[in-house]
């Protein structure tokens, strides 16, 4: 490969489809009694036969995973099919000890689904993507390959992670930049998120991404050889993987090669996909029925019964906080990176009786401190009451817009009220108009250039006074009366 193949290929169309995994948020594994929480778990500790893939075990359904699935798949926009069934998909790799996984073929949970994401070539426009299925299987062992001090490589299974429950969401080919595909993965991110459903953390490997990738020429409509690429473990990797395959894959083509059907890997600190195996089909995989376990029946009324646990959705609460806050569509975007953090906003805009306050405050100084610890709103130390309490404090006059924020970072740092902090600290604002009339006439006295620079037309020297006024205050003068009195006293 050329140093041309790390940019986007021209006189081609890339098509990309998705397809991502993620673990489920079960106390139990998909098909036995085992904990699914094997993070931080002693090698091969949270087994049994069933998981082991021992003769003769029976597994048993997780209610609470085919329960995920559908609601993801509601969140989605997908059909939900009353009759579905699980089957057996036959390949064989050391961290599969049945020789089998446990998965759905034909008949999934649901099917015809769609993600809106952000438009990366548009940030105001949103595009669509067709969702084929979600559908639920068992995950895998886990490998780990070591070399021992005397230069001999082998590998070690743990088995913790064998039967987890693993949601396939099964993308259209409806992508066509690397940039699409990244917006696409953190836009069903959030949907996992908000629905519970699961970490969704790359990387932890509990959400996972496998690509589809062949070109064709602009305007044609059939489809080119594809490419899977793996071992994409994040959102980062996942657009270098793509833009330097579809590079790849024009390079070979316009040099009159043909693409080989095959799965390739990532090579995160070379930049490069490499081959690994020739692409499997599905007849490849022998898909049966699972023999050991009953098809699924998902009458209409149980799938509004799992309706009716939909939260609202990011889409959603994005346009309701712009209509209802009369929030612009970046404070709008901020505000609902979370669930958690959204219902935190609102919390704050109800105690505070003034959202627009609150959301600038929550987008500007809120975020600000996250930032600073990496956590989420919940780590801050302090709750929505604290800020209310901060935004009335400033809506009344109490302490300066300039005061708040040290106000805001004890509270975080001790987790005390700002009304204590400020009452403490005698931070309260100086709207005394005899105090702060001794202020202006001894900043007028102290900077007579600046006055000059004012009465002849230099607007920014009126800025200087004013911050030389309140340095003097300790940034408690009431910035209102002190513009207010400054103009009088040079205007007369």
């Amino acid at each position: 490969m050329t140093a041309t193949a790390t940019a986007t290929a021209t006189g081609w169309e890339a098509v990309i489809g998705l397809e991502v995994h993620a673990q489920l948020l079960t106390e139990s594994k998909m098909f036995c009694a085992c904990s699914s929480r094997y993070a931080g778990a002693l090698p091969n500790t949270l087994v049994c036969p069933i998981c082991l893939g021992m003769p003769g075990v029976l597994p048993v359904m997780n209610r609470a995973a085919i329960e995920a699935t559908i609601l993801t798949a509601l969140a989605l926009g997908c059909r939900i099919p009353e009759y579905s069934k699980f089957d057996r998909k036959n390949y064989n790799y050391p961290d599969l000890m049945k020789g089998y996984q446990i998965s759905q073929f034909d008949l999934p949970f649901s099917e015809a689904g769609s993600l809106e994401f952000p438009d990366p070539a548009d940030p105001s426009r949103t595009r669509r993507a067709g969702i084929t299925r979600v559908h639920l299987e068992e995950d895998t062992a886990t490998l780990k390959h070591v070399r021992d001090a005397t230069g001999l490589a082998y590998s070690l299974m743990d088995a913790n992670r064998s039967g987890v429950p693993l949601m396939e969401i099964v993308g259209d080919p409806d992508l066509s930049t690397a940039d699409e595909a990244g917006a696409y993965l953190r836009a069903l991110r959030q949907v996992l998120r908000y629905l519970g459903v699961s970490t969704a953390n790359m990387e932890e490997g509990a959400f996972r991404c496998d690509a589809n990738v062949s070109l064709r020429r602009p305007g044609t409509q059939a489809l080119g050889r594809k490419v899977e690429v793996k071992n994409m473990n994040s959102f980062r990797s996942v657009v270098r993987a793509l833009e330097f395959e579809i590079a790849r894959q024009a390079e070979v083509l316009d040099a009159g090669g043909r693409i080989v059907q095959e799965t390739r890997g990532w090579v995160d600190d070379r930049g490069i996909t490499v081959s690994q195996r020739s692409k499997e089909e599905a007849n490849d995989y022998r898909y049966f029925p699972e023999p050991d376990l009953p098809p699924v029946l998902t009458p209409p009324a149980e799938v509004d019964r799992i309706r009716a646990r939909l939260p609202e959705l990011p889409a959603a609460k994005r346009q309701r906080f712009e209509s209802e806050y009369g929030l612009g569509a970046d404070a709008a975007e901020t505000l609902t990176q979370s669930r958690s953090l959204a219902t935190w906003f609102e919390e704050v805009a109800r105690l505070s009786g003034n959202p627009r306050a609150a959301a600038n405050w929550v987008v500007r100084d809120v975020i600000r401190l996250l930032g600073a610890t990496g956590g989420e709103i919940e780590s801050l130390g302090i709750g929505p009451a604290h800020l209310a309490e901060l935004v009335r404090l400033v809506d009344d006059g109490t302490i300066s817009v300039r005061t708040a924020p040290e106000v805001l970072e004890e509270a975080v740092a001790t987790g005390a009220m700002p009304a204590s902090i400020v009452q403490a600290r005698g931070l309260g604002q100086v709207s005394d108009a005899t105090a702060l009339a001794a202020e202006v006439a001894a900043a007028i006295a102290a900077n007579p250039r600046a006055v000059a620079d004012y009465r002849n037309g230099k607007a920014t020297a009126l800025g200087f006074l004013v911050g030389a006024i309140m340095k003097a205050t300790r940034g408690k003068g009431n910035p209102g009366l002190v513009n207010d009195l400054l103009r009088s006293a040079l205007d007369g």
